[in-house]
């Protein structure tokens, strides 16, 4: 078994998640078997509470983990199938030690962060070699070479090292080079400073990866290498890519990252085979068709807070040969102008997940102009109970009907909390999450699009369809296409008479990949397609 470490320094949001899955995809493409994992320093025990602003989306796995939105990039740009096993906290780590304190498993020892915290931290990474058969596990260390949350992590890793010995073991730092617009020029500093700090913990880093907007030249790579300690050929520029993020595999191939990684690590394999990749790529950037989407909701600012989402379009518009454009399109901008000011000349329309009433009546708006005006529409979580709210006030007539999450008074619930959560007071890690079969009824739209009688998708809700409404809107058009097994819960519904309408209370952009495209996406982006919108 190998182990590779990936830090960051300078600054956050230097691509670290990003790095680590497309090495991934590179040792993937050789033919090893890969296994990411990311600990986070912070003390939440997952992201599942926190606000979108704070930390981007939250990415539900099969088993039901809420984690971060970087697993997601591990999941899309390999084969792996992750679990909770995948996502450590500092907020898990302590509550793990101090759970074992109470129970008397230290034998009355003082509680320290070395080695108590470090044990525990090392012991996931055991763990994970345990139980997820891999040649090579790669472990993304969040937050930034510094910070105070960081150190029991970077210190475990370093004993981790000399426990499994050198040969066995990699240190990759993720770091930025600044480049001064006024004087032309790019500066190492920061980056000697970020690594002297690594090796001030005991860890020298085997590869430096360089982040910069500007091409690396060889007197700037020979300086850090003398700076930093590492080999020249170890300085690998990891400049911005122009078009796609599907592009930085193919970059860190062409600086032979992944040639070196298996040379540091003593690994012997074929050169990867990226032709697939490569023809995904060229589809992405070079596309024959062009559609406008608009996604309303309520985090649209925030490129991170739907980032599954996007993702999953890129993948329906490559596997569409079209370039899909996405309108961010705030929900609270249509409650002050209208539909028309914001979605006229759309081919399409997608209402995203979300929690709490703000924006609602703008997303129930953007539904009815989806619906009245033939307009492709694609709801998801949320944007499923807003298909039914809709349904309910604008065709069946129930003007007041409403979800109880926003009305716990209408007359009309026609979105309402399930029986199983009534009763539920604790927020974290207790909705309805992971994967769950869903049966599609025969001669629907979902049926057509996966080819299958039963389906698995990952949940993440506490709100689900009122059946008691099911007959009378069955009634005036409303299907109910895909349902739990034990035909309580709905899973997918759609129109009668319509383009493309369709929405699904699970969260199907979780499971969508590159060269494989989530059914559903695949369809609404080509129906949007063939609605011919005026452009405005």
């Amino acid at each position: 078994m190998k182990y590779i470490f990936v830090t960051g320094g300078v600054v956050s949001s230097l691509g670290k998640g990003l790095a680590a899955a497309s090495l991934g995809t590179l040792l993937e493409h050789r033919g090893l078997k890969v296994i990411l994992q990311k600990f986070d320093p912070y003390l939440n025990v997952d992201p599942g509470t926190m606000n979108p602003y704070e930390h981007g989306e939250v990415y539900v796995l099969d088993d039901g983990a809420e984690t971060d939105l970087d697993l997601g990039h591990y999941e899309r740009f390999t084969s792996t199938n992750l679990s909770r096993l995948n996502n450590l906290t500092s907020g898990q780590v302590y509550t793990n030690v101090l759970a074992k304190e109470r129970s008397g498993a230290y034998l009355g020892s003082t509680v320290q962060v070395i080695p108590h915290v470090t044990n525990e931290i090392k012991e996931r990474i055991r763990k994970v070699a345990r139980e997820m058969t891999a040649d090579v596990i790669i472990t993304e260390i969040g937050g930034t070479v510094g910070d105070i949350e960081g150190l029991p992590f970077l210190e475990a890793i370093r004993q981790f090292g000399q426990e499994v010995g050198p040969e066995n073991v990699l240190y990759i730092h993720t770091t930025l080079i600044i480049y001064i617009r006024a004087a032309g020029e790019l500066k190492t500093k920061p980056t000697q400073q970020s690594i002297a700090k690594l090796r001030e913990i005991g860890i020298s880093p085997g590869i430096v990866l360089c982040r910069t907007e500007m091409r690396l030249d060889q007197d700037v790579k020979d300086k850090i290498s003398l700076f930093c300690n590492v080999e020249p050929e170890a300085v690998i520029e990891a400049a911005d890519v122009k078009n796609s993020i599907y592009e930085v595999p193919l970059k860190l191939h062409e600086e032979k990252l992944d040639d070196l990684v298996c040379k540091l690590l003593h690994i012997e394999t074929k050169q990867p085979d990226l032709a697939r990749w490569r023809k995904f790529v060229n589809r992405v950037i070079y596309p024959t068709h062009h559609v406008r989407i608009a996604v309303v909701g309520k985090y649209i600012e925030l490129q991170d807070a739907y980032k599954s989402i996007y993702e999953a379009i890129v993948h329906a518009g490559a596997g569409n040969d079209a370039k899909v454009e996405v309108v961010r399109v705030d929900a609270e901008d249509i409650e002050k102008g209208g539909p028309e000011m914001h979605l006229a000349g759309m081919q399409g329309i997608l209402v995203p997940g979300g929690f709490g009433d703000r924006g609602t009546e703008g997303k129930i708006t953007a539904c009815k102009y989806a619906r009245e005006s033939g307009i492709p529409y694609f709801g998801i979580c949320l944007g499923m109970q807003i298909a039914v709210i809709e349904f309910a006030r604008n065709v069946c007539g129930w003007t007041d009907a409403n979800s109880t999450e926003f009305n716990k008074t209408t007359t009309h619930p026609v979105v309402n909390l399930l029986e199983e959560q009534q009763h539920v007071t604790q927020k974290g890690g207790s909705m309805r999450l992971g994967a769950w079969v869903t049966d599609l009824a025969p001669n629907t739209r979902a049926y057509d699009l996966y080819h299958s009688a039963t389906i698995t998708e990952r949940h993440r809700h506490r709100y689900e369809y009122n059946s008691i409404y099911k007959e009378e809107m069955e009634s005036k058009g409303f299907i109910i296409s895909g349902m739990s097994p034990d035909g309580t819960l709905a899973e997918i519904i759609e129109l009668k008479d319509h383009p493309f309408f369709m929405a699904c209370q699970f969260h199907p952009e979780l499971l969508s990949k590159p060269n494989h495209p989530h059914p559903i996406f695949y369809g609404f982006v080509r129906a949007a397609l063939h609605h011919h919108a005026p452009i405005d």
